[in-house]
């Protein structure tokens, strides 16, 4: 079947382009990850959404066609899960310090992303520095937990349709909605992720806000790092915390205002290796870890035993 007819209504431009529903958007989601679409077709679909934006039906609507093709992972306990997309270009890339702060705190941590991108320096790269593991299935997930480390998967091996849509920027040089729902995507049973989602504009900050409290999520949501699900190592970011899509100031911390007046010390270069060797400094307590990393830790900490204990108090009443 052809998405013509969606390209129709999200290809004509900026202020002509019309949303599509729910439905409308799993339909051509679940074309396009099937392979059931030319290459014509793909690049028009990748293009057209790129200069509209998606809409949070849109959002609804292809994120539950990812996650019906995506490995499903079952935990007995809420998983945080780092979405790891963009990579480090100008500061070092500390998602793998973050996950390790955080499985410090005896919480499973699931990263994912690509395993390759030849203009930055990914996260499954330092994974691979510091040892720590990579996943192929959910057992290998469960292991690392058990073993209270993080735990890294492919996009492929999560979701190999996903993997290859994220590929079409290669090709036509531009991100597409790929991308966006990869940032949302939490393949656990229901109720049991806690997402740390990361935005890099104001507007995408408030699109996101609409989504979390729609979809009833559990998730921080921030300002991240070149793209990435963590805090600035240099300036704390507003912290949003939600529980069922409730926004909760509790839970939640302001951004860092004013004048600097302490910077932390990073590694000069920001390779993987470098980075691996200052995370594993960090780590083992030999220097300390950038102040808005520490409180971002702790936040979600705080967020994950509030959400634990609201399913501890589901199960038994």
């Amino acid at each position: 079947m052809s998405i013509a007819t969606y390209i129709k209504e999200i290809g004509r431009g900026k202020e002509g382009a019309r949303s599509l529903s729910r439905e409308q958007s799993h339909d051509l989601m679940s074309q396009v990850l099937d392979g059931r679409v030319s290459d014509l077709e793909l690049g028009a679909f990748a293009l057209a959404m790129r200069i509209k934006g998606e809409s949070i039906d849109e959002l609804s609507g292809f994120l539950r066609a990812v996650h019906e093709r995506s490995l499903q992972i079952s935990a007995s306990t809420p998983v945080v899960i780092l979405p790891s997309y963009n990579g480090a270009r100008k500061l070092p890339n500390l998602t793998a310090l973050l996950a390790l702060l955080l499985a410090q705190n005896d919480i499973p941590v699931l990263v994912h992303g690509p395993s390759r991108d030849p203009s930055r320096v990914t996260t499954a790269s330092v994974f691979h520095d510091l040892g720590l593991p990579t996943a192929l299935d959910a057992a290998d997930m469960s292991n690392a937990w058990a073993r209270r480390e993080p735990v890294f998967i492919a996009t492929e091996n999560l979701c190999p349709s996903l993997a290859r849509l994220l590929d079409v920027r290669w090709v036509i040089g531009l991100r597409n909605s790929g991308h966006t729902v990869a940032k949302l995507l939490a393949p656990t049973t229901e109720g049991q992720a806690f997402r740390v989602v990361n935005h890099t504009h104001p507007e995408y900050g408030e699109a996101l806000t609409s989504f979390l409290q729609r979809e009833h999520a559990h998730a921080m949501l921030l300002r991240g790092t070149e793209g990435e699900p963590v805090a600035d190592p240099r300036r704390l970011p507003k912290l949003d915390v939600f529980l069922q899509g409730q926004l909760r100031p509790d839970l939640s911390v302001v951004a860092q205002e004013g004048v600097l007046t302490e910077l932390p010390v990073l590694p000069r270069n920001i390779d993987a290796a470098t980075t691996a060797v200052y995370i594993q400094s960090v780590i083992s307590g030999e220097k300390p870890a950038p102040g808005p990393l520490a409180r971002q830790t702790e936040c979600i900490a705080e967020a994950w035993r509030a959400l634990t204990g609201e399913r501890m108090r589901e199960r038994s009443a």
